[in-house]
């Protein structure tokens, strides 16, 4: 199925009921390129592109370069278009109201299908998925709808908005199924189609940016494996995974990857590629971007593209597409310079170099105009070219680039230029540029060059009238005056001619907009100016003759007409209110009279009432409000406008104020200010549908009769006018044409062709547009020309020089440039006038001159004084009081320079002079050309550097070992024994009880005392007996232990033993002391230094020491030279040798006499400067010589000094007369002389020893020097290589330091961890044993209550119903008092019980109510029941919450492991970066260049004796090294012997020690046995020896007795006296006495119930509960209250009964503190049970089975009685106490109390109190 494209394309727009034909326009041709779109550019095949023009899509043949059109069906324009991958379609969304988008199949371009609904107004962006089964589709604003399209079936499968702001692109995944991204401004979103329970659905993830700042992303592609890169604004591409920046990636040293915005990404056979706004394409390895991930904080990942081309200068690629043709490297890119390029991105050496196939203007057309002679056409832009066309063969004819922008372009007449080539441009910096177009064929050859091209344009004039963008260019009617207009607020005027000059300009009060001339029928010639912000000027024209003179080109005389306009439309609408509300009120005063005649007609009483309704709604209709006046605050801006008469123009207006023409007029009233100027249109006309869209431009054709607009919307309108309508007022119907861009590409120029047959459009979408005006049946007739005339050239214009172009932005304009020449002459005259009065002062002061000389040369006598001369003093004072203020201003004025260079100088000082510990000194030998300099030496600022390195060395944290080394806690003993506890107990009574006890009697407390003596002596042993122990244990080895030496050994074996890699293998580990970091090379670096220094210094200081020495030796020379003069005084002169010249210390030897000077010294220096000056040398170079003169001075002054004081001494004793002398004097003198010639030969003797001395040492300190100079240029170089490795590592420190921050992080994180799991497993353990305690206590809780139960009763099941019943209760409160009281149960609700509960009561009765108890059933059996099911639920209670906090520690461990694992897991990751990270490093430090100076016998790197070419695979080592190893080998032979010797004594040591282990164990087995039995045969259970030992007397047991015994005699005086006194005192009566024995015989009889119930417990393994709570003893009634009828119930029972019982071995806990714990216990004998204060005797034939136990010693020694232990029933105020074994006291104990024995069937008379008491006391 297809559609039809004629009905579907948009057509024109024609008035109805008009005879506009719909061809009036036909398309021609598009010469534009909208290049700033997105997308622009699509192939659908290999050689048509397809792209967006406007209202136009575009089909390019890249071959014939033919175009084919394909409209828009809305008219709004084009939206995106993409191809299909099939190539077979290719989708065009579109823009307007409710677009639709049309696929096209290729290339019969027939509509296949039409998807509607997509969005509200434009789209975007469209993409096929890569099977081309579904398109999505994002709109533009404001819905920005995502839409994806089952397209052959025209549905929607899927819509969801996709952001708030602009979305650029949307695309498939072409890897992952259903997943979709979007990207645009600040944002990126993945998409996914997810099926949920309600369908399909879109779900959409926004990239976080996170720490990197937000970008628009412009381009990205989607990675197989689900990861998207994106690019950024600033060049980088970042790499996203699961809605995050993952890294960002750059080039190396932190480079972004493009030099701008990237725009577009594609995966290419493997690669990624890039394209960005700098030109370039760049290729990168996808495995390296996929896997990429950042090493610090910084979130950078670096990496360097594989291979990139730079396409051009000066071009920014914005899309690309690859050519259909199968395994091709030819890509087509989208240029936003305006170009479409070709590009070979094969990367390969055949690779071709880039092709620009079209070139087209960049951005919007700021200026368009046509020739008045030829099909013509020139352009120009923003994109600094202007562009000729041939409309009419559709071709370029040539182009012109200049470095700034065009803004306006204007042909100019032929009248001027009779070739009709002249074009007039306006830039963007106000340059006005006059430009001659020419056929280059049509001149005259010229050697040397050629012509090629049909027209060429060159520079025949550059003005720059202006300093802001040209604006409009306009040339009068006679074409003898141009005028430019700018946006500076000024307009210029030009005379016509073969050069352009200027006349002058006006300012206006706004920006100009346009300029029109006056045409030929107004009698004036003027100019009107239109301004931008509604003001119009009209300007006469200037006379061309009348140039302005002065310093400036400002026309201020011309007669000016000021206009400004002021808004009327809302007062247009009010009045057009008005008038429709008139005519609606006319209508219906119409339609009330009709009705009024219909009324009278029928009633007249109806007349009335209708009138008064009528009245009523003329009433409402009048109090709605007109709308009201408005004025916008900013005025409309003026669009264009073109004169009607003369004075009278017409406007039309921007913004507000849109929507009709305004024929305006100038007021005669021009006094006032223009810029406070209101004036108002005198007419309008209604244009058709601009309310929103004004008119941007205007032109008419040669006639007049048909005018043309362009629009803001991008669409033309053609009006038919009459010629001479000024009026308008035939501008009623019109055609219209959808052209440009309906959004940006506001038609902003139109124009006619010289002869009509052309219309052509130029927009701000770039595009322009030529349309015929005649049936192309006529047009083909027409153009039967074929191209254009291109004018030819001038005369003799080869040989022209080019003209001077200005291409300086900031070049001065007209105007500036001549106010700077009226500057510079005014400057000029003021120099010329200074020149004069300074000849006059220099004549003046030469014939002052004159007359000074003519008067000294005068006789003295009339010679005048100097004074004389002077007219007045104070001239003279004056001028010095003024000099010297002038001089302190100039000081202050050059304060701060002084200050500066005075700061100069002490930096310089500080870097040059003071960091100078030791400058350079040479010491020069006497005799020989020998010399030896010191080293020059700077401070050494590092010393502390290292100090402070060593320190940070030492401080280092330890190895990465340490966290393996974890701690095992010691297992804690989880039994206790039974003794330990005891003896604890015991030994803090006994401390607690010694100081508030009372005292016992002597022999008690005696042996109290003994006994605690003896167990503190057991207990010192048994102390010093584990301390001892534990000193042997602790030094016994554990199962691993290893001798110290033998690991050391292994250590070192570990480290010098096995496959060791080289340092350059790319295996090498690393090991721990060896690796480097900056801290470590920074000491290493700064110890090297210390060492040369100290090395120089020592040298320093001897070459110091030899010059002082031959400073000491010249001085001593002079001396001996003085001497020597002294002695050959003396001496005849034939006899006297030559005196030896004394050596002079050379400047080198003493540069600190550099700086000394004297003022000789100082205006010696300034006489040769001034003889120096005169020889033109520059200053530099003439103080050098200066400095060396002055040098060469000092030395010669010295020299002569010298010899003329060795001259001097010519005269002697001997140039006087020789006398006579006698024989004495002779000999004498003979003596004298003898011994002078000693001593001159002497002198000269040392003199020349001492010469010769220096110089030998010199020599040899010379020689010294040289071998230092050799280990110091050694060391320079080892510095070199360490400053080279110290940089090196300071590249990987952040790295390093990041990664070991991670790691100790993870091993503290591992570390704590792991002391949480051993806390928790710690308190897990010590719940489990109160798991463990609680279990036990409800088994013997149960026990209880079944030995509670007895035998044969009725009630068991009922009983242990209630007791097994749970029941829900509140939680304890605690009373003031502590104790605790519970509430009452809810024994209604939850009464769930265990698996006896189901069982149903057995009985044949009713069921009993378990909450009350039950008749014939013992209340107190009942209430015990209720009391241990209490205790059963609290124990239940505590167990089931130790159960839930176990199982939460065991959770919380699992956690804790888990996350143990993942942060091991991370440790290790970090171990391997780091050890990744080191090995890279010293990798790395591998490759640091190392210079070894080597000699020729030192390299054993031969091949059959000779020596190689190449050492790189040599290895260097040391020879004594070399030489160590090869001997270490037989020591390691000899080693190995010894250690296999100590082996296998070691293993047969190992052996024996084995056996004597095994015979040890059996001993002990062995021993065991016999030791087990001897203490089950005395205890009855196995106990600790030392416990027993140390056991001692319980002393307040014992005073608790004594108490027991005191007071028990003294009660039973006291109740025999009350018993006498109450029988004394009145008679008992019978029947109380009666009933009370009654109650005594029950309460007997229930007593032998309980012992036999406690008989059958107290069987072997039975168990008997002790008092889980101390039962409080009833408070006793006042002794007066007593009387003999109830003596029975109130009395006493003071026993001191011995229970016996055999302690069963799982009884190992009834030692414990807690009252609430269970003891367990043996069977109970009930014959076992004594009793005290008995009044009955007991029968002898009992004593034969019971005896008094005199002893503990004859109860434990009896072989038929198990272990017994003692305990006393005290008085009710004493608290109760459980039942301790007597092993507990040992068989040493005589104290205990002998008490006698009770037969059990001997009658006791007790209150039913003591029995209730009794039996709380053993049952509870």
């Amino acid at each position: 199925m297809y559609y039809s494209y004629e009905d579907l394309c948009s057509r024109s727009f024609i008035t109805a009921d008009s005879n506009i034909p719909h061809n009036l326009l036909h398309l021609s041709h598009s010469f534009g390129y909208d290049c700033g779109r997105r997308g622009n550019l699509q192939l659908l095949d290999e050689h048509i592109l397809a792209f967006i023009a406007g209202n136009l899509l575009i089909l390019l043949d890249v071959h014939t370069k033919e175009q084919r059109y394909i409209r828009s069906s809305s008219g709004g324009g084009i939206g995106a278009i993409m191809a299909h991958p099939s190539k077979q379609y290719f989708a065009v969304a579109e823009k307007g109201r409710h677009p639709n988008i049309i696929i096209y199949e290729y290339p019969s371009l027939r509509p296949y299908r039409i998807l509607r609904g997509g969005t509200g107004s434009t789209y975007s962006y469209v993409d096929f998925n890569r099977d081309g089964s579904l398109l999505a589709s994002v709109g533009g604003a404001p819905d920005y709808m995502l839409t994806l399209w089952d397209w052959r079936q025209e549905q929607v499968t899927l819509c969801n908005k996709a952001f708030g702001q602009d979305v650029y692109r949307v695309t498939f995944s072409p890897d992952c199924v259903g997943q979709l991204t979007t990207s645009g401004s600040g944002h990126i979103r993945f998409w996914k189609m997810a099926n949920t329970f309600t369908g399909l659905k879109l779900q959409g993830l926004l990239g976080s940016f996170g720490k990197t700042t937000v970008t628009d992303i412009e381009g990205y592609v989607e990675l197989p494996d689900g990861k998207v890169v994106s690019g950024s604004e600033w060049g980088n591409m970042l790499l996203w995974e699961g809605g995050l920046i993952k890294v960002e990636i750059c080039r190396k040293g932190r480079r972004t990857c493009h030099s701008g915005t990237i725009y577009q990404f594609n995966l290419d056979e493997g690669e990624l590629m890039t394209i960005g706004s700098d030109g370039v394409v760049r290729s990168w390895n996808l495995e390296t971007i996929d896997t990429a991930d950042a090493v610090d904080d910084s979130g950078l990942f670096e990496t360097e593209p594989m291979n990139e081309i730079t396409v051009g200068r000066n071009v920014s690629l914005y899309s690309m597409v690859k050519s259909s043709i199968p395994e091709t490297s030819i890509w087509f890119a989208q240029d936003s310079k305006g170009s479409i390029w070709k590009l070979d991105l094969s990367f390969s050496n055949i690779t071709q170099d880039p092709k620009c196939l079209f070139s087209f203007h960049a951005g919007a057309i700021r200026g368009m105009d046509v020739s008045e002679s030829s099909h013509l056409m020139a352009t120009t832009a923003l994109d600094s070219s202007v562009r000729v066309f041939d409309f009419l063969s559709k071709k370029e004819l040539t182009i012109s680039r200049f470095k700034q922008g065009g803004t306006t372009l204007t042909w100019a007449s032929d009248m001027m230029n009779s070739a009709g080539g002249l074009l007039v441009v306006g830039f963007d910096d106000g340059v006005v540029r006059l430009l001659e177009l020419y056929n280059p064929q049509s001149l005259h050859t010229v050697t040397g060059r050629t012509r090629s091209g049909d027209a060429e344009l060159r520079l025949r004039q550059a003005l720059k009238p202006h300093n802001a963008p040209v604006t409009a260019i306009a040339y009068e009617r006679n074409r003898k005056i141009m005028a430019t207009g700018s946006t500076d607020s000024t307009v210029f005027f030009f005379t016509v001619g073969e050069r352009y000059e200027p006349i002058g300009f006006v300012t206006v009060p706004g920006p100009v907009q346009g300029l029109e001339w006056s045409p030929q029928s107004h009698g004036k010639n003027t100019l009107l100016i239109l301004c931008q912000n509604g003001h119009v000027v009209e300007v006469q024209c200037p006379d061309p003759g009348a140039q302005t003179g002065g310093n400036s080109f400002q026309l201020s005389g011309l007669p000016t007409m000021h206009f400004c306009f002021r808004s009327i439309k809302s007062r247009i609408k009010r009045d057009a209110e008005v008038a429709l509300r008139q005519v609606r009120k006319e209508e219906k005063k119409k339609e009330r009279e009709e009705r009024l005649k219909k009324l009278l007609e029928q009633k007249s009483e109806a007349t009335e009432e209708e009138l008064h309704e009528k009245a009523k709604e003329e009433e409402e209709e009048e109090e709605v409000e007109l709308p009201p006046l408005y004025v916008p605050s900013q005025p409309s801006p003026l669009q264009c406008g073109f004169y009607s008469t003369p004075g009278s123009f017409w406007l039309s207006m921007g913004g507000y104020d849109s929507g009709y023409l305004y024929h305006c007029k100038f007021s005669e009233q021009q006094s006032e200010d223009p810029l406070e100027r209101k004036d108002e249109p005198f007419f309008f006309l209604l244009v058709h549908d601009t309310d929103q869209n004004p008119i941007l431009t205007i032109t008419f054709n040669s006639s007049r009769q048909l005018l043309l607009c362009g629009m803001e919307d991008g669409s033309i309108r053609a009006y038919p006018i009459q010629a001479s309508d000024h009026q308008l007022s035939s501008m009623q119907a019109y055609w219209a044409l959808s052209v440009h861009d309906s959004h940006y590409g506001h038609v902003c120029h139109i124009r006619f062709s010289f002869d009509d047959m052309f219309v052509l459009t130029a927009g701000e979408d770039g595009n322009i547009f030529s349309f015929s005006c005649l049936p192309e049946e006529e047009l083909q007739k027409a153009m039967q020309l074929k191209h254009a005339k291109v004018p030819s050239p001038r005369v003799g214009l080869e040989m022209e020089k080019a003209a001077q172009d200005i291409e300086d932005p900031s070049a001065y304009s007209i105007e500036t440039a001549k106010q700077k020449l009226e500057l510079d002459r005014m400057h000029k005259e003021a120099e010329e006038r200074k020149q004069e009065r300074r000849k006059k002062l220099a004549e003046l002061q030469s014939r002052f001159q004159a007359l000074l000389e003519q008067n000294q040369s005068l006789p003295e006598h009339i010679r005048l004084h100097r004074l004389e001369f002077e007219l007045d003093l104070r001239f003279h004072t004056e001028t010095e009081r003024q000099t010297e203020e002038r001089v302190m201003e100039v000081r202050k004025e050059l304060a701060w320079e002084e200050e500066k260079h005075r700061i100069g100088l002490n930096k310089l000082q500080t870097m040059f002079w003071e960091s100078v510990v030791q400058d350079t000194v040479t010491v020069y030998a006497f005799k020989s050309g020998h010399k030896i300099s010191n080293y020059r030496l700077l401070a050494l600022s590092a010393i502390q550097m290292h100090q402070h390195g060593t320190a940070a060395s030492q401080s280092a944290p330890m190895e990465q070992e340490h966290w393996r080394n974890k701690a095992q806690p010691g297992k804690e003993s989880s039994n206790i024994s039974l003794q330990d506890e005891l003896v604890t107990d015991s030994v803090m009574q006994s401390g607690k009880m010694q100081s508030g006890s009372r005292k016992l009697a002597s022999r008690e407390a005696e042996k109290l005392r003994k006994a605690a003596e003896k167990a503190e002596k057991a207990q010192a042993m048994i102390e010093k007996r584990k301390k001892e122990w534990a000193e042997l244990y602790a030094s016994k080895p554990s199962e691993d232990y290893e001798d110290p030496k033998d690991v050391e050994a292994i250590r070192l074996a570990k480290e010098k033993m096995g496959d060791f890699k080289l340092k350059s293998a790319k295996d090498f580990t690393v090991p721990e002391h060896l690796r480097m970091n900056v801290e470590k090379k920074r000491v290493q670096l700064v110890e090297l230094e210390k060492k040369i220094f100290d090395k120089k210094s020592e040298m320093n200081s001897r070459v110091m020491a030899l010059r002082d020495s031959k400073v000491e030796i010249v001085s001593q020379l002079h001396a001996k030279v003085e001497q020597l003069q002294a002695i050959q005084q003396h001496l005849p002169p034939e006899k006297r040798h030559p005196l030896p010249a004394v050596p002079v210390l050379m400047p080198e030897e003493m540069p600190e006499r550099k700086h000394r000077y004297t003022r000789a010294t100082l205006e010696r220096y300034a006489t040769l400067r001034v003889k120096m000056a005169s020889t033109g040398l520059d200053a530099q170079q003439n103080g050098e010589n200066i400095l060396e003169l002055l040098e060469q001075e000092t030395q010669d002054t010295h020299t002569e000094a010298q010899n003329t004081h060795i001259e001097v001494v010519v005269e002697t004793h001997f140039q006087k007369q020789e006398e006579e002398l006698t024989e004495l004097e002779k000999e004498m003198r003979e003596v004298e002389e003898t011994r002078n010639l000693y001593q001159q030969d002497k002198l000269l003797k040392q003199m020349e020893d001492a010469v010769w001395r220096f110089d030998a040492e010199l020599r040899v300190l010379r020689h010294e020097k040289q071998e230092l100079d050799v280990y110091m240029k050694l060391a320079d170089l080892r510095h070199v290589t360490l400053f080279e490795e110290l940089l090196l590592l300071k590249e990987f420190e952040k790295k390093e330091d990041i990664l070991q921050e991670r790691l100790t992080t993870y091993i503290q994180e591992e570390q704590e961890i792991w002391a949480k799991m051993h806390e928790f497993k710690k308190q897990m353990e010590l719940k489990k044993r109160d798991i463990l305690r609680l279990e036990g206590k409800e088994k013997t809780l149960t026990a209880t209550f079944q030995a509670s139960l007895g035998e044969n009763n009725k009630f068991v099941e009922f009983l242990t119903r209630v007791f097994k019943k749970k029941i829900k209760r509140t939680k304890k409160k605690e009373t003031h008092g502590g104790e605790d009281d519970e509430d009452d149960s809810d024994e209604d609700s939850d009464e769930e019980s265990d698996r006896d509960n189901d069982e149903d009561y057995d009985d044949s009765e009713a069921p009993l109510d378990d909450s009350v108890c039950p008749p014939n059933c013992d209340p107190e059996l009942f209430d015990n029941t209720l009391r241990l099911r209490e205790h059963r639920l609290d124990v239940e209670e505590q167990l089931q919450e130790d159960i839930k906090i176990v199982d939460s520690l065991k959770k919380e461990c699992d956690t804790l492991a888990k996350k143990e694992k993942i942060v091991q897991n991370n440790r290790k990751a970090a171990e391997g970066d780091l050890e990744l990270i080191n090995r890279e490093k010293q990798q790395r430090l591998n490759e640091v260049d190392v210079v070894v100076p080597l000699r020729l016998h030192q390299i054993e790197y031969v091949n059959k004796g000779l020596l190689l070419g190449k050492l790189d695979s040599a290895l260097v080592l040391n020879t004594a090294d070399l030489q160590h190893l090869q001997k270490r080998i037989e020591e390691l032979q000899e080693e190995k012997t010894e250690q296999r010797e100590l082996y296998k004594h070691a293993k047969q040591q190992h052996i024996q020690l084995r056996h004597d282990l095994k015979d040890m164990e059996a001993r002990i087995k062995e021993s065991e046995v016999p030791c087990e039995q001897l203490m089950l045969m005395k205890f009855g259970q196995l106990v600790e020896l030392e416990v027993l030992q140390t056991l001692s007397g319980n002393r307040k047991v014992e005073e608790m007795r004594q108490e027991v015994r005191e007071r028990d005699g003294k009660n039973t005086q006291e109740l025999k006296h009350w018993e006498v006194g109450q029988f004394q005192g009145r008679l008992v009566e019978k029947k109380e006495l009666q009933r009370l024995h009654q109650l005594v015989a029950a309460q007997a009889q229930d007593i032998e119930a309980l012992n036999d119930e406690i008989y059958a417990l107290s069987r072997k393994d039975g168990h008997i509960l002790p008092p889980l709570e101390a039962v409080p003893p009833p408070i006793p009634s006042p002794p007066h209250r007593h009387t003999a009828s109830n003596s029975g119930v109130h009395r006493k029972l003071n026993l001191s009964s011995k229970a016996v019982a055999k302690l069963d071995e799982s009884s190992s806990e009834c030692s414990r503190t807690d009252p609430t714990e269970p003891v367990h216990l043996g069977p109970i004998p009930e014959e076992q049970y004594v009793g005290e204060g008995t009044e009955e005797p007991v029968p002898l034939a009992l004593h034969a089975r019971y005896r008094d136990a005199e002893t503990i010693t004859d109860v434990c020694n009896s072989t038929e009685l198990p272990e017994v232990e003692i305990i006393s029933l005290l008085e009710e105020q004493l608290p109760v106490y459980r039942l301790r074994a007597d092993s507990v006291y040992g068989y040493e104990h005589d104290d205990w109390i002998h008490t006698p024995l009770i037969s059990p069937d001997t009658r006791i008379d007790l209150t039913s109190e003591q029995i209730e008491e009794t039996l709380n006391y053993f049952c509870a």
